[in-house]
Order: C-alpha cells, then structure tokens, then sequence
C-alpha cells in the first residue's frame, strides 16, 4: 500500500516538474520576445523621443557649483576648561585644636597650588599645540576656498564670454554651442555612435551637419522567438528584409528630423537661419571588404519652414522628400545619395575669390600680378576648368593656396593646390611641402602652379606621388584653352 502511494507520488511530482519546465522555457521566451519589443519600441520612438525635451541649453548649468563646503575642525580641537583651582577649607571648631592641624593644611593646600600650577601649564600647553594645529588647518582651508573662488571666477568668466560669443553669433560659439545640443540628446546607448562634425557659414547663418548613423545592425534580425516542445529548443523567426529596410529607412529619417529640430528648438541666439544634415554610414563594403564612408540622406531647410512641421504626426521619409532631400532608396545596403553640401567644403579659411581673369585683360603679364591676384588667377583658372574651388585666406606658412573638389564620383576628391609666382626655378622643398600639405588636409591630390619650371629633383620627388606640377608653359596653355585668355610670362 505505503509502495503503491510513494508511486503515484513520484509520478505526480515529475508531471508537476515538467509541468513547471514548460513553463519556465515559455518565460524564457517571453522574456525575449518582450526585450525585442522593447527595442523595437526604442528605436521607433527616436523621433517622439526629444518631442518631449526642451532642447535650449541654460548657459548658468555650465556654471560650477558655487558653495564651498564650510570650516569643520575636528572634535578634540575644540577650546578646552582650564583646571579650577582647588578648594581646602580652614580647619575649624575641634579640627582647628588638634596639634600640628594648621600646619598640615598649610602644606596640604601648597602642595594642592603646585600641583594645580603644573595642571594649567600642562593645560596651557595643550591648548597651545591645539591652536596652532587649529590655525594650520585653517590656513589650509582658506588657501583651498581662495583656489576654489579663483577657479569659479574663471570658469563663471568663461561660460559669460562663451555666452556673450555666442549672442554675438560668432562662428566657433555658434559651432560649440550646437555641439552641446547634440551632445546631450540621448539615444539607445548600443549601435548609436552619436559622433558628428559641424561647421557654420557666418555669410548665410547656416549649420551644416555630418552626422554618423547606425548601421542596419541596429535592428533585431529576430522578428519574434517561440518554444518548439518536440526539440526542447528557443528558436527565432527572422525578420522579413523589406521590414528591416523600412525600419532602416525610418530611423535614418528620425535622425535627420530629430537632429534639425533640437538644433533649431535650442537656437536661442537665432543664430541658424538654415541647417544641413548630412547622414553618413561609416562601414565596410561586404562586396570588396574596404572601409566605405557613404552619404543615405540630405537635407536642407529653412528654420522658419521647419518650425512650422508638427513633427509628431508626419510621416517621416515623405516629411523629408517635401523638404527637397536627398533620401537612399535603400540604406540598407549603402545606396548613397549627394550631399547637398559636402562638409568638407565649408572652411573658415575659404574666402571670396574675385575676379582676375577678367582682369588679366589688362595685365597679360603674369609677372605682373601681385601673389595674392596670382592665387586668386589660379583658383579661377581651376574653377573654369570644373573644379569647384575654394581660395584660402593667407597663412604666414603658406601651406594652401586654394582647395578643390573634384564632385565625379569614384574619380574626385579633395585636390591641394598651390601656386608659386616665382621667377627662379621651383626646387624640391616646395613638392615636399605640397606633399605634406596634401597628407594633413585629406586631400587626393596636389596640383603646384608656377610661372617659371621645375628643377629635376622635384620631379624626382612627384613622379610616385599623386602630385601634378603645371609649369609657367603649360599654365599659358591652360589659360588659353580654357579661360580663352593669351598671356605671358615676361620677367
């Protein structure tokens, strides 16, 4: 009987066990369904995310705390009681007739004031060494409170001129300024690099922005996980490829809708009149395994234009398209789109380049320009030729002359070019400066312009490099054929 019961039992338990088993495995797998939820959520809400923030920055919380902690001496140097001087009272009624009673307590009571005497020195000592450790440490207390004062003084008179530089709109306050916005805007912590680069054309008041996005790693490549009893396993169920493109797609938009309006709700010195957002995925080309660094979206708009979109209902891609955006078709797999603005060619040092082709008219003589109408000759020339060239303002090293962008994709690039108006011939020092200008500025090519030749070892130099030298010949040639201008070089 007692066999048959422990068999129902032990039956009963292992149907119990396997019962709570299955169970278990169920929560495993709605714990995981529920964390892909989760960020699916996260990451659809990138946009509603800073709807909900106040983006302006509050120049007084760059300010350091201004409380200094209070003078706390230790306990034990506190200012102690001095000893009391003992009481012995004069022996009278019988005491006083006991022989020898007046002189006990004559020498009772000296010995009592000595002994009292040597308590108050001992006293008077210690409260002495207390003092002096007292007025030691603060010292050091107020030589910490002056530092700190010091320091807040500082800091306080930074975050005012920084605050004064950027009401006044200038450049790289405006530049900083915008940085802090970005900087701050929290984002899913994994895949989101939140790296960027930002420049400002004081002339147009315009932000532009090169902004690093997450590649399509960031989305779950699991659509849901379910319990198979059969095998005892967790499998996932993958997610469809034109999802993860649409998801892809969405968050690509969210970014650039997201950075443009925390960029322009934080403008409170109405400093940005326009705002580019160049979206770009830096990764590696699956197909040839070389880093690639492509543009997926573009775009440019107007702060009043873009004030007046309610962000929370639009439907983010099309939002983007109205804007007059470049947007990638697909993402997803690197299907880049133009830069509006390439970053690349905004530079503080570009200036306006003038006109001294049309001058040359009058001048043919190339010896008789000065350098600067030299350079500005030679950017033109460029500029005719297709580049798009930016002069530079004058560095006392005289590193650059002019950048161009060669916009051909696959063939351009960053192009270097310097322009020597030299009577002498241009010797190999110059190539290697170009040469290192070139590797400084990221360029693809360097291109030296002179009016006289070259000596040997600079073409030595060049022959390996991607470094093309125009001499004062071939630079007759170019003016000719493609500025339709006849000069000369006459010294």
């Amino acid at each position: 009987m007692a066999l048959a019961q422990q068999n129902r039992d032990d039956r009963a338990a292992q149907k119990a066990a396997k019962a709570q088993y299955l169970v278990d495995r169920q929560g495993e797998v709605d714990d995981l369904n529920a964390e892909l939820q989760d960020r699916l959520e996260e990451l659809q809400g990138i946009l509603a995310h800073t709807l909900s923030q106040d983006d302006l920055i509050d120049f007084n919380v760059l300010r350091p705390p201004a409380s200094f902690e209070a003078f706390k001496p230790p306990p034990e140097l506190a200012p102690g009681r001095a000893p009391l001087a003992p009481k012995m009272p004069t022996p009278s009624g019988l005491r006083k007739l006991i022989p020898g009673a007046t002189k006990r307590h004559a020498a009772a009571l000296a010995k009592a004031g000595s002994d009292h005497q040597s308590e108050v020195a001992r006293f008077n000592q210690a409260e002495a060494a207390k003092r002096e450790k007292f007025a030691k440490l603060k010292a050091e207390y107020d030589q910490r409170k002056s530092l700190f004062e010091t320091e807040l003084r500082r800091r306080n008179a930074e975050v005012d001129e920084f605050q004064a530089a950027y009401r006044a709109k200038e450049p790289d306050a405006v530049v900083a300024y915008s940085e802090m916005v970005l900087a701050r805007s929290e984002y899913p912590t994994e895949g989101f690099p939140q790296k960027f680069r930002i420049a400002y054309r004081s002339d147009s008041s315009e932000l532009i922005v090169e902004y690093d996005l997450p590649e399509v790693q960031v989305i779950p490549q699991q659509a849901e996980y379910r319990y198979v009893k059969t095998k005892d396993s967790i499998e996932a169920k993958s997610r469809k490829p034109t999802e993860i493109k649409q998801l892809y797609q969405d968050i690509v938009a969210s970014i650039a809708l997201r950075t443009l309006h925390e960029l322009f709700e934080a403008d409170q010195a109405d400093a940005l009149a326009l705002a580019t957002f160049n979206g770009m995925v830096d990764t590696h080309d699956p197909a040839s395994g070389r880093d690639v660094r492509v543009a997926v979206v573009s775009v440019r708009s107007s702060k009043a234009e873009f004030l007046t979109l309610r962000l929370e209902k639009v439907e983010k891609v099309a939002c983007l398209r109205n804007l007059g955006a470049q947007v990638s078709n697909r993402p997803d797999e690197l299907q880049a789109v133009k830069p509006i603005v390439e970053f690349d060619m905004v530079d503080r040092r570009f200036i306006e380049q003038g006109d001294a082709l049309s001058a040359l008219e009058t001048r043919p003589n190339l010896m008789e320009l000065t350098p600067s109408d030299f350079e500005v000759l030679v950017s033109n020339l460029f500029s005719r030729m297709g580049l798009d060239t930016k002069l530079t303002r004058s560095s006392k090293d005289g590193g650059v002359d002019a950048i161009a962008f060669d916009t051909r994709p696959v063939l351009g690039g960053k192009v270097v070019i310097q322009a020597k108006r030299y009577r002498d011939t241009v010797g190999v020092s110059a190539v290697r400066d170009l040469y290192g200008t070139m590797l400084n500025e990221g360029a693809n090519k360097g291109i030296l312009v002179c009016t006289s030749g070259y000596g040997p070892d600079a073409y030595n130099f060049s022959k390996d490099k991607p470094i093309e030298l125009i001499d004062g010949g071939g630079l007759l040639y170019l003016l000719r054929e493609h500025a339709g201008t006849v000069a000369r070089i006459a010294v």
